[in-house]
């Protein structure tokens, strides 16, 4: 199994989270890869101890994971939760959704939003 990243700072760990959700927005991967990557590198749990955590069964995971099943959003948003995660409305038009993410207001004192990436201001 992968190392998990339990040694990364929490800047690191963001980065990585970061990371994962532009892919996830640029189409390049799916919910369910995000959620496999997230698990190892961050917990580095394995989908049994994982399940225990978020409260779901071990097969539902594995369905969520492997993006197939039908589960409802309550299940999906339980998987999701240990990493600060939800899923809602995204723009299907890659330009409305630069657009949205480009055009959001500072919500966090010293950082800035431009594009996908966040940039520290002195």
């Amino acid at each position: 199994m992968n190392q998990p990243m339990k040694d990364l700072n929490p800047l690191e760990r963001e980065a990585f989270l970061r990371n994962c959700l532009q892919e996830l927005l640029r189409g390049e991967t799916s919910e369910g890869k995000i959620l496999t990557r997230l698990r190892k590198k961050i917990l580095g749990m394995n989908q049994s101890d994982y399940a225990v955590l978020v409260g779901l069964s071990r097969r539902t995971l594995s369905d969520i994971e492997n993006d197939t099943g039908d589960q409802s959003l309550s299940v999906i948003n339980a998987a999701f939760k240990p990493f600060g995660l939800r899923l809602g409305l995204v723009p299907t038009h890659q330009h409305l959704l630069v657009d949205v993410v480009k055009n959001m207001p500072d919500t966090h004192g010293s950082r800035k939003i431009a594009g996908f990436k966040r940039t520290q201001t002195l």
